[in-house]
Order: C-alpha cells, then sequence, then structure tokens
C-alpha cells in the first residue's frame, strides 16, 4: 500500500504532539508552524487525550458498553478500548478514520481482538460510515452508544457542515446514548482565525458555535467548557483553549 507521507495530517501532526512516534518530517514541520503561532498548544494535546480518558471513564460508569469512535487518530496510550476495558472488559469499540497510515496500524495493533473493530470512513460522509456493515452490524443499535468526535470537527469546514454530520449520526443514535465532542475554540483572537487555518487545517470556532452541535442532546454537567475543566482530576487545571462537553440523548429526540 502507498502513502503519501509529503503532506502533513493531522493525526500525525497530532500523534507527534503527544509524544508519539507514527509521524513524518511534513507531520513535523506544520505541528513547530502551530506550536511557532501558539506556544501552549502542546499542552492542549496532552490535555485533548486526558478529557478522552476521562469521558470514557465516565460513561463506562454511567453503563455504557460500546463506543463509536470517529476520526480516532493514529494508536497510542490511552486508547479508547483500554481505557474501557479496564473497567468493563466486554465493551465494544468501532475506531473509524480515513487515513490510510492510521488504520494499517489500527488494524495491525487489533489483530484478534474480539471486541474492537477499525473501519475506513469519512466523517463527512455520515450515512456512509453508518452504512458499513461492521458499523451497522458490530454495534447494538437498540442500547445506548457512546459516539466520540474527539478533535475532530474542527477539521471539518463550514461548507462540509459539521452540524449536518452531528446531526445525520443523532438521528442513528437510541435514546440514552451519548455524544462527546472536543473543538478549538476562538474566543478572544477571531483575528487569528485564518492564520490557525493556515497553519494547522482547523476551523476553529466559537463557543456559541460549538455548543450548536449538541442540538438535540442535554449537556452533562459542567456544560461546555475548557476541556481541562471537564469533570478535572488535577486540583488547578490550566485552560487550554479547546472546548470539550458530553451530550446525553434523551428519550423521543
Amino acid at each position: 500500500m502507498n502513502f503519501d507521507t509529503s503532506k502533513p495530517h493531522p493525526a500525525r501532526v497530532y500523534d507527534w504532539m503527544i509524544g508519539g512516534r507514527e509521524n513524518f518530517p511534513a507531520d513535523r514541520e506544520a505541528a513547530r508552524r502551530i506550536l511557532e503561532l501558539s506556544p501552549d498548544v502542546r499542552r492542549s494535546f496532552v490535555e485533548n487525550r486526558r478529557f478522552l480518558g476521562r469521558v470514557v471513564s465516565h460513561l463506562v460508569d454511567q453503563g455504557i458498553r460500546q463506543f463509536l469512535d470517529i476520526g480516532a487518530g493514529l494508536p497510542a496510550s490511552g486508547n479508547v478500548h483500554e481505557i474501557a476495558h479496564a473497567i468493563a472488559p466486554h465493551t465494544r469499540v468501532v475506531y473509524v478514520d480515513h487515513d490510510e497510515i492510521v488504520l494499517a496500524h489500527a488494524r495491525a495493533l487489533m489483530a484478534g481482538s474480539d471486541r474492537v473493530r477499525v473501519v475506513g470512513g469519512d466523517a463527512t460522509q455520515p450515512q456512509r460510515i453508518l452504512d458499513e456493515p461492521v458499523v451497522r452490524d458490530f454495534i447494538d443499535w437498540s442500547q445506548p452508544v457512546g459516539l466520540l468526535m474527539v478533535a475532530l470537527l474542527h477539521f471539518v469546514s463550514d461548507e462540509d457542515d459539521p452540524a449536518r454530520i452531528v446531526g445525520t449520526f443523532r438521528d442513528a443514535l437510541p435514546a440514552g446514548s451519548f455524544l462527546a465532542i472536543s473543538h478549538g475554540g476562538v474566543e478572544g483572537w477571531e483575528d487569528r482565525k485564518e492564520q490557525i487555518r493556515k497553519a494547522s487545517q482547523a476551523y476553529v470556532r466559537t463557543r456559541a458555535e460549538i455548543a450548536g452541535l449538541f442540538a438535540g442532546f442535554e449537556l452533562l454537567e459542567p456544560g461546555l467548557v475548557d476541556l481541562a475543566l471537564w469533570r478535572p482530576t488535577a486540583a488547578d487545571p490550566a485552560p487550554t483553549g479547546l472546548y470539550g462537553g458530553v451530550g446525553r440523548l434523551p428519550a423521543g429526540t
């Protein structure tokens, strides 16, 4: 299989930011440009990973036994299945990504697991993901699902309409399901929005815009907040500029 490693990819940039090794010179150069623009962003990437861990732990504690992770990214320490299986070993996890390098690594890592599946799919085509045989059959759609869109939707342009994407998944979810989102924010530095997009390929948005993605869900406490402040384990967490929240789909939605 041929991979184009001459262009940076968000999953591999993220991998470098959190100390991974599955990245290439173009990814590292893109990461350095991001750090020049915002030196604290590397900590934000690390905190995003911690947010994911807290979310998964909480949802498993709430009885969720199946997760659909869209834009899962490269395998790294603290994966969804590792966290979930430490609490409830029979939890099912489906990872979805569109990058061939991500898929190759994930499939190699998950080979032989009867509780984890890896599927190719583009988040901008949500119905095609839902129609994938593995997604359709491995997930029990009569039971609540934990839908994870962590550090994903800020790579979706306004033209591709992130609200449409979330809405398509929402309409397929059973009542009692949960949606987790983390997303780059732009509050207080809107004038750097275009710079950020060029450096990181990210479409950062306002808190109100991000909150709108939870339409139809009831936000859990503490609501949509800086993700370091979402049920933190640290005594005095430092803000990151990334927003995070979790919503529950009530009956009758």
